[in-house]
């Protein structure tokens, strides 16, 4: 067994610089209450290391990953002085492809009614799991260009799901069903991409068998994207593919509160998993400190999880819970404190 658990930490760009030195503030806070020491190494992968020597993900760094920590924690990566934003494809999909994260696990939790858009909505209304597949689909980057910049150019990207990818991220959706609400909602297109979602739909109704006691049920696409608006508190735990789950869980951020409370997981159980806030780098919002930490902190809180660190993520998600009812949050959920007060309110009540 391990004497402490290795925790690389990715500041990367923008913004998350700033979220990242909040979310190491609050696991400073909470160190008392972990059953394993955590260690933190900091690598320097983001524009600024690519700027200076052409670096984005170093030979050699997710075999080091792989076997020598348990965690990841990362900020952002986007700067719009890097071509095409390379670095940020290298690195981000590097370690989601190269790592076999399967599992992008988005919560979707509506922690005040004045965050949302939606007349009449409470928390106990907008509380859901999204599993969304993380290796396969469209974002495989599979496909290419014929004729380039031409007037008769053609662009191919290619859907790509096997049978193993599928089964797993419906079966990880099914266990998670078990610890809420015991139902699951699968969101796909096969009455339009009969091929490849037919294959999600002949997966799912097999999977489904195994777990009798949860509630199975399906959606097209575009119509859990209506009912997440227009019914939110029917929805439990939501899986589906890699573009579709991009999309929801973005509609998801919007109706519980916005990217800057959103967090997700990079998920293989047991190995070492990638935890990030979704607001990506945020540039023009970078060294204002306004940028709101909690989607950063959430995410440190998944990643304790993710290590069996259940009381030190408990205190993190009470002392959320807390800044929220004192209102002590940044101006884009209506508080008036910057990014560095929020962290260390938030801190402060993890110690309480």
């Amino acid at each position: 067994m391990n004497k402490t658990n290795q925790v690389a930490v990715i500041a990367g760009d923008g913004v998350g610089p700033e979220v990242i030195a909040e979310a190491k503030k609050v696991l400073q806070a909470i160190k008392p209450t972990l059953k394993t020491p955590i260690e933190l190494s900091e690598f320097d992968w983001g524009a600024e290391r690519f700027l200076r020597d052409g670096t984005t993900l170093p030979s050699g760094a997710l075999e080091d990953l792989r076997d020598s920590f348990q965690a990841i924690l990362f900020g952002a990566l986007g700067d719009k002085r890097v071509p095409e934003q390379i670095h940020a494809r290298d690195i981000l999909l590097g370690l989601r492809f190269g790592l076999d994260l399967y599992i992008n696990l988005r919560p979707v939790k509506l922690l005040d009614e004045r965050f949302t858009p939606l007349k009449g909505k409470q928390p106990a209304d907008i509380d859901l799991l999204v599993f969304r597949e993380n290796t396969e689909g469209l974002y495989a980057g599979v496909g290419g260009n014929f004729k380039k910049n031409s007037s008769d150019e053609i662009a191919i990207n290619e859907d790509i799901n096997t049978r193993k990818g599928v089964e797993r991220i419906l079966r990880a959706a099914f266990v998670a069903a078990y610890g809420r609400r015991k139902k699951v909602c699968m969101a796909d297109k096969a009455n339009a991409l009969t091929y490849a979602h037919g294959l999600w739909q002949r997966t799912f109704a097999e999977v489904a068998r195994d777990y009798p006691t949860v509630e199975a049920s399906h959606l097209y696409v575009d119509v859990a994207a209506m009912e997440m608006v227009r019914a939110p508190e029917r929805f439990d735990v939501l899986v589906t593919c890699n573009l579709f789950g991009d999309i929801l869980t973005d509609l998801g951020a919007a109706i519980s509160g916005g990217l800057g409370m959103a967090a997700s997981g990079n998920i293989f159980p047991g190995r070492c998993s990638l935890f990030e806030p979704v607001h990506g780098s945020a540039p023009d919002l970078a060294g204002k400190g306004i940028c709101n930490p909690i989607a950063a902190i959430a995410s440190l809180k998944m990643l304790l999880d993710h290590l069996g660190e259940s009381s030190a993520s408990a205190h993190i998600g009470r002392a959320i819970e807390h800044v929220v009812k004192k209102n002590l949050l940044t101006a884009d959920v209506g508080g008036k404190l910057s990014t560095s007060q929020c962290g260390s309110a938030i801190a402060d009540a993890a110690q309480a």
